[in-house]
């Protein structure tokens, strides 16, 4: 059997519990919050409240990917163990960190011959990355080669699916991707936007719902209509939240309730600091399995 290790990045927005358990390594992205820079290491530098909370407060946020020495640094432990590595990357729709893990596996190649470094986009962000670690994780303890489990993720990524709403679009005009004058309209009318993420692994907003109760009940009724067999869905599904964990036990409660063959409880995680500095607080996002993802 081979011997090999799954591995991802921290903005798989899993809790470092749920890594271990799985047997799923990770690598943390970096932000910088008010000009001190920490690592993205699921909570651990500054609780997800506090730094959501400073957010709320005014304190400027910047990210960075992963560089390609470290990326070199991190493999380099396993490949001296003797170990192969499947390691999936966030989106390249959101972010250039697939180059940089590119360009490390060529280098290492050259010194570590014999063993094998696969990269894969995910094509997927935050917990809907995370539920994609967990399934390959699962392949994993069937007894899948790491060629078996690198050609299903090829094969079945797009169909993540990642719905997304937020209401509070502070950070989003702060950042630029709503202007003020649009921001300040869906203030004023209470409107919620509703996204996904396309084939490219890129945000697109699809619709503007006026209130969080009727956008908490359509996200609901996108999985209904995209999961796999539709309400009679019985995989995974898990949630994400930044700092509105009330509005994300409301959709957990209401996917429970349409989807009774669900593998267990629906699991609601926090959005990390990474993902989360471009998002601010109020953001929901659901994930599930369903027919593939083509626009």
């Amino acid at each position: 059997m081979d011997d090999y290790i799954l591995s991802c990045s921290s903005t798989a927005d899993l809790s470092k519990e749920h890594f271990d358990s799985r047997d799923i390594r990770y690598i943390c992205f970096h932000f910088e919050l008010d000009g001190r820079q920490y690592s993205d290491d699921l909570g651990h530098s500054i609780p997800f409240d506090q730094f959501y909370q400073k957010m709320t407060d005014g304190a400027q946020t910047k990210t960075s990917q992963i560089n390609a020495d470290e990326y070199e640094a991190y493999f380099e432990s396993f490949l001296k163990d003797g170990k192969d590595i499947l390691h999936v990357t966030l989106s390249s729709g959101i972010s250039g960190t697939v180059n940089s893990a590119n360009i490390a596996r060529e280098s290492l190649q050259e010194r570590f011959p014999k063993r094998r470094i696969l990269i894969v986009d995910s094509l997927g962000a935050s917990s809907g990355y995370g539920l994609v670690m967990d399934k390959l994780a699962d392949l994993r303890d069937e007894g899948k080669s790491l060629t078996e489990i690198y050609n299903w993720i090829e094969e079945n990524k797009l169909r993540m699916h990642h719905w997304f709403f937020s209401t509070d679009l502070t950070f989003y005009i702060r950042g630029g991707r709503i202007s003020k004058t649009a921001g300040f309209i869906a203030g004023v009318l209470n409107i919620c936007p509703l996204l996904n993420m396309n084939d490219k692994g890129e945000l697109i907003p699809r619709e503007k719902i006026r209130t969080k109760k009727k956008v908490i009940k359509t996200i609901v009724e996108r999985m209904e209509q995209f999961a796999e067999n539709k309400t009679a869905y019985a995989d995974k599904c898990f949630i994400s939240h930044s700092a509105c964990r009330e509005d994300a036990a409301a959709v957990a409660a209401l996917v429970e309730e349409r989807f009774p063959n669900l593998k267990g409880c629906v699991l609601i995680n926090d959005i990390g600091t990474t993902i989360g500095s471009h998002t601010g607080p109020g953001t929901i996002a659901l994930f599930f399995w369903g027919e593939t993802r083509t626009d």
